[in-house]
């Protein structure tokens, strides 16, 4: 019996030999490759910088296992252990569905990784720990290996040993694969290198071919992208791929690609401007008149104008275009018009009565043509405005830039003083954070077409006039959204002659003493916009100093003192905004002094008291009898000057009060309506009694009201379609002007209610 006991016990010892050999050996491998019938373990890294040191995992140990914890999601059947591991075969008796770990859980990041419940990427290092560290945890695995004494191979530093050398197995006889598998290669110096590359998902938008080179890929943890801005994204159903004629996609000709490099780019404009206008106008029957039997002085007044523009505009810019300001711009926008006039007189569209009473006309002209470069933070190149111990940069992008070439400026908020596209230098930037803008403008003025009203490509052209423009705004003026701004304005028209091209004489003016005469005028402003609470304000008050050489109508020469003022409140009361304003210029009471009282701008073009739908805003009206205008298209002011644009000018006129309320109403996101009424009055009449020779005109000009809609039917500014009408019934000084006054043949007609009906269409690309 004790024999047999003995016999046993060396036996069962016999076994455990072996079982201890294999457990000893056991280690890890980060690729989680199978080594079917393999004696040797492999030294595999942890990464692709061999950090954390070597593992050592040995297939033939592990083959008849299985992971026994119950959490592992991939159980294997009865009798098939392998497939706890290669959860993934679906035929066991086909040995080359045995793949590697890592044919599907690939490294860190692939986006061919499955995700655990959790949705968390299951690459092959997250897998291969997770199936390793169970079993071990399961069974409460614990190892007396010399070198790893007592350990279960549960933690980082019990596999991982980045101070020792790899340990040394013994060699055990190599096994040939299978014809059905591919020679492994050994790996390189001890360490395997995988080399990827993410999906070459395409970029949002129409973004153009790259002409960045990428360098090749030389490491596998990091591919290398040079065109940063053409980085593809995956698909994905809540966004739209863009195409070249979407400008509400991202788009290489929108500026949001760089066409070459990383910091240049192309941004392409492309506009249709329609206007068609009919209206009646206060116009004279000329000698020559258009019907044989109209002797009244008084002619037809209906007319129709049509005016069509076409700009190409070309901005192309270097910078990092997110929030820092540009480096450099050149910007180049040609525009074509074509304009057409249609009236019922002779002497309307040309001093030459052959040319009969209608117009055909085009013209090219340059809007803008211009470079701007940034020449640095602020505060660095304004030393006085940093702060004490500051080097001058500024972590705000408060920058200066300068800008030379034919540009558009508006001086202020409603363009009351100087609003135009024309040749000038301009520097300005902004400092405190954004908070205080600055502009120093000096335009030398080129002269304009007078049908199209655009500037001349002859750039010898010049008009012998030059602006100089500064000004300062400051937000955030004691109620937060109310920006303050405050101006400086200086005119200086030398003495010339010039006829415009229809052959009138609009320099210097045709009216009292015709003679070449200079104008410097000062002008010191004050204006503001925004909102302080629920009410939306924007005002603006101009006081001008100066002298005219010699003006026309005092036949002398006079110093200038005049002053203007307009404010407008208005408040939102959901999808309606009730407005009203208020807008004076002063007359001169005295036009034949020395003295002159009545208030002109430069370049006018405001945005007040209606706009396009005010008949007396959007229409010129000519004084009859005379070279010169009441008022000129798109201005408040009646300044009796020959051409807003061509003509000088003439601070002798009678002055304007305009009382105006209005309401504009969102009736859907696409659709606005807009509701106006204006009552007019001159300040004094004096200069209109002694240029017609009419004694006693009364001062008011009647009331002027109109309405319109804006629809947008793509909720975008890329499509606007405007319509309105408006109208002036006249008021007794209107009556006293354009009404006959006389009796016999060609007396006694009476002035007219005008008005005025638009529709204009613009479109953008």
């Amino acid at each position: 019996m004790r024999l047999k006991l003995v016999v046993v016990a060396l036996y069962g010892l016999l076994l455990l030999v072996p079982l201890c050999f294999s457990v000893n050996s056991l280690a890890f491998s980060t690729d989680g490759e199978p080594t079917q019938g393999k004696a040797q373990a492999v030294p595999i890294p942890f990464d692709a910088a061999g950090r954390r040191g070597l593992v050592l995992f040995n297939h033939k140990t592990h083959e008849a296992l299985f992971n026994p914890d119950p959490r592992f999601p991939h159980t294997a059947p009865a009798g098939v252990a392998c497939l706890a591991c290669h959860h993934s075969v679906k035929d066991e008796t086909v040995r080359a569905q045995f793949q590697k770990c890592n044919a599907c859980h690939k490294d860190e990041g692939n986006p061919s990784n499955p995700d655990d419940r959790e949705g968390y990427d299951l690459n092959s290092r997250e897998a291969f720990h997770r199936l390793c560290i169970s079993c071990h945890r399961a069974t409460n695995f614990k190892t007396s290996n010399a070198r790893f004494t007592n350990v279960g191979f549960t933690k980082c530093g019990e596999c991982h040993d980045n101070q020792a050398p790899p340990m040394q197995i013994a060699a055990q006889p190599k096994v040939v694969p299978p014809p059905d598998e591919e020679p492994e290669t050994p790996p390189a110096n001890g360490r395997v290198i995988e080399m990827f590359t993410t999906p070459k998902d395409p970029p949002r938008g129409f973004a153009g071919s790259s002409r960045i080179d990428t360098p090749p890929q030389t490491t596998p943890d990091a591919v290398p992208t040079a065109d940063r801005w053409r980085i593809g994204l995956p698909q994905d159903p809540r966004f739209e791929q863009g195409k070249w004629y979407n400008p509400y996609r991202q788009n290489i000709l929108k500026g949001d690609y760089p066409i070459f490099k990383q910091q240049n780019f192309l941004a392409l404009t492309l506009e249709s401007d329609t206007l068609f206008i009919g209206r009646r106008l206060p116009l004279p029957s000329d000698v020559s008149s258009q019907n044989p039997d109209s002797a009244e002085f008084f002619g037809e007044g209906i007319n129709s104008f049509f005016r069509q523009n076409f700009t190409l505009s070309i901005d192309f810019f270097n910078g990092d275009v997110a929030f820092k300001p540009i480096n450099w711009r050149f910007k180049f926008t040609p525009n074509f018009n074509l304009n057409y006039l249609n009236t019922q007189e002779n002497g309307i569209v040309n001093i030459d009565v052959r040319k009969g009473a209608n117009r055909f006309d085009n013209f090219v002209g340059f809007q803008e043509m211009f470079s701007e470069v940034k020449l640095g933070d602020t505060t660095k190149l304004i030393p006085f405005l940093r702060g004490n111990g500051s080097d001058g940069k500024s972590p705000y992008y408060d920058s200066t830039f300068i800008r030379a070439g034919i540009q558009q400026f508006n001086s202020d908020f409603r363009g009351f003083i100087f609003n135009d596209f024309n040749l000038g230098a301009r520097l300005f930037g902004q400092f405190g954070n954004n908070r205080y803008n600055f502009n120093a403008a000096y335009f030398y003025l080129l002269e304009k077409d007078t049908n199209s009203e655009l500037n001349r490509i002859d750039f010898g052209n010049f008009r012998d006039q030059t602006v100089f423009i500064a000004n300062i705004f400051r937000q955030d003026t004691k109620w937060k959204g109310y920006t303050s701004q405050f101006s400086f304005h200086y005119n200086n028209d030398k003495p010339s002659v010039f006829f415009d091209d229809n052959a009138f004489l609009v320099r210097p003016a045709p009216v009292g003493d015709v003679a070449r005469h200079g104008v410097k005028a000062w002008y010191l402003g004050w204006a503001g916009d925004g909102h302080i609470g629920l009410y939306n304000i924007s005002h603006a008050f101009y006081q001008v100093f100066g002298h005219d050489t010699f003006n026309p109508i005092a036949g002398k020469k006079t110093d200038i003192n005049a002053q203007q003022a307009a404010v407008e409140v208005s408040r939102d009361r959901d999808w309606l905004r009730f407005k009203g304003s208020f807008f004076f210029a002063s007359g001169d009471k005295k036009p034949f002094d020395d003295k002159a009282r009545g208030f002109d701008a430069i370049v006018d073009i405001p945005e007040f008291a209606g706009g396009l739908f005010s008949y007396w805003n959007s229409q010129g009206i000519r004084l009859l009898g005379t070279g010169v205008g009441l008022k000129s298209g798109e201005s408040l002011l009646p300044t009796l000057r020959s051409s807003k644009f061509q003509g000088q000018a003439n601070f002798i006129n009678p002055g304007i009060f305009i009382y105006n309320t209005g309401l504009e109403a969102e009736l859907t996101p696409k659709l606005r309506g807009i509701a106006n009424l204006n009552y007019l009055h001159f300040h004094h009449t004096d200069p209109l009694e002694g240029i017609l020779f009419q004694p006693n005109i009364r001062r008011s000009i009647g009331w002027d009201y109109g309405f319109g809609v804006l629809y947008r039917p793509f909720l975008t500014e890329n499509w606007i379609i405007q319509g309105g009408f408006s109208s002036l019934i006249p008021g007794a000084g209107f009556n006293d002007i354009y009404t006959s006054n006389c009796s016999g043949q060609g007396c006694g007609q009476g002035s007219k209610i005008l008005f005025s009906s638009f529709i204009r269409l613009k479109f953008t690309y």
